[in-house]
């Protein structure tokens, strides 16, 4: 069986990476490329580096080619548009993995909590998909992520990286649940492709600044998946700032021991938990890691280490934004609901330096 995927919002970023993931799987194809802007370009013109690859003309998404059925859609698309496509979708046997924060909770309430914080309509468009979405990080939901499942919601870019970072230390109880610490950077392509004056060259070249310090949407999805795996719900204090980098995030989170520990027996009890799971590299704190060891991959690499003088555990976590943090979980979270190994285009490096 061949997978056939329909991207809706193929001309951003988030379609185009889902694209080339797609390009070099085994066992799926792009069937059809669905945008409201770019309609009769072709893909490879609009990013030349896909001429040969994939040279498909993006269609209207009232394109009979676009309304067709197909196995999978992805919709990267804002906030607010995966509620509204996504039951006719499901009502021609298509399941849905949507990249925006539509389909990440399952309940109207804890939408509505997550809507506030962008600024849009609290009411959830098709509050009946809620309860069947399963949140997609598969690190943490593979039970879950069966061929059974309908709806996924991809999570956000910086919940992976802070997730995967705190999880295990918070499973394993090594840690405190109060006062935890996510400080996390992001290159520019976080923002998506469309210009702004934030965003233009001048702007972005040598400066780096925090935003969203009132509160950043992500910390709902943090905060509700490290609250499942401690055991009670907790609040963390999460700063999210951006640099002067085209991709990649870098979260160095903190948390205060709840017991005398060792590098060595924290670096066990990551490696336990990730033993499982191929994305997650774990790395002692003399390693030499960077953010580009992960740039174009799916991989998050995280580096442990303890600070005995002050009895703290610092966790750095990288990812690239636009793959793991985006359509690299897209794309594993695919092949589980189709039942394929989860790594099944996705297993290779990066390119370095």
């Amino acid at each position: 069986m061949t997978i056939r995927a329909k991207i809706i919002g193929a001309g951003g970023y988030g379609g185009v990476g889902i694209t080339e993931l797609l390009l070099r799987h085994p066992k799926a194809t792009v069937g059809v490329l669905v945008d409201v802007e770019n309609v009769g370009s072709t893909i490879s013109s609009l990013y030349p580096h896909l001429t040969g690859f994939c040279d498909e003309v993006i269609v209207s998404p009232d394109d009979p080619k676009a309304i067709q059925p197909y196995d999978v859609v992805f919709l990267a698309t804002p906030d607010g548009v995966g509620q509204k496509l996504a039951p006719e979708e499901l009502a021609r046997g298509t399941k849905v993995v949507d990249y925006s924060g539509d389909f990440r909770f399952n309940n109207p309430e804890s939408y509505a909590d997550y809507a506030t914080r962008i600024g849009r309509e609290p009411k959830h468009a098709s509050p009946q998909l809620l309860p069947e979405a399963v949140y997609g990080l598969a690190e943490l939901h593979r039970d879950q992520l069966t061929t059974k499942a309908r709806v996924v919601g991809n999570p956000g870019c910086f919940a992976v990286s802070c997730i995967l970072g705190m999880g295990p230390a918070l499973k394993a109880k090594l840690v405190q649940p109060d006062g935890i610490i996510c400080d996390c950077k992001t290159g520019v392509s976080g923002a998506g492709k469309k210009p702004s004056p934030t965003f233009h060259y001048p702007s972005r070249y040598e400066t780096m600044n925090a935003y969203k310090l009132a509160g950043h949407q992500h910390v709902c999805e943090v905060e509700r998946e490290l609250g499942m795996l401690y055991g009670n719900p907790l609040k963390i204090t999460f700063t999210s700032q951006v640099v002067p980098l085209c991709r990649g995030i870098m979260s160095t989170l903190y948390a205060r021991l709840a017991k005398p520990l060792t590098e060595a027996e924290a670096l066990e009890a990551y490696r336990s938990f990730y033993r499982p799971n191929g994305f997650v590299r774990v790395f002692p704190s003399t390693a030499p890691v960077v953010s580009l060891h992960v740039r174009g991959t799916n991989f998050c690499n995280v580096v442990v280490s303890v600070d005995a003088r002050t009895g703290m555990l610092r966790v750095v976590s990288y990812i690239d934004n636009l793959v793991k943090g985006q359509a690299g979980s897209a794309l594993q979270n695919m092949n589980l609901i189709f039942g394929l190994d989860e790594k099944t285009g996705l297993d290779q490096p990066g390119i370095y330096p």
